[in-house]
């Protein structure tokens, strides 16, 4: 039931995702577990938004997909080379899976602790 319920309020979801939201949700009553959704779902990016983000790097501002994932010192370091000569933003944009899923995972940690304090 969970796991569904999960997959009806958050489209789009991967199973990467979901495997990282499944320990943090596994507790939450359905009134909880919907909270927890909608501000989670507020705040996820999507690996096709960072990949965008990454494209738009390569091509027009550097470090576009770091600010994307709050990784702001990284953002201006690409921002003021270049994408660090172009080889970082290439590696993000091999990567960018993995550059969403990390910052899903903090916003997931930060939503369920404000479901908690919200419901608490």
């Amino acid at each position: 039931m969970e796991a569904q319920k999960l997959f009806q309020l958050i489209p789009g979801l991967s199973h990467e995702e979901f495997e990282a939201l499944r320990p943090l949700v596994k507790d939450l009553p359905e009134d909880q577990l919907t909270t927890f959704a909608s501000l989670y779902n507020s705040k996820r990016r999507t690996p096709d938004t960072i990949l965008i983000g990454g494209v738009l790097g390569l091509f027009l501002v550097a470090g576009v997909q770091r600010f994307m994932v709050n990784q702001i010192g990284m953002g201006i370091l690409y921002l003021l080379t270049g994408g660090l000569c172009l080889i970082g933003t290439i590696y993000d944009l091999v990567n960018y899976r993995n550059l969403a899923l990390e910052y899903n995972r903090t916003m997931a940690i930060e939503s369920q602790r404000m479901t908690q304090a919200y419901n608490g």
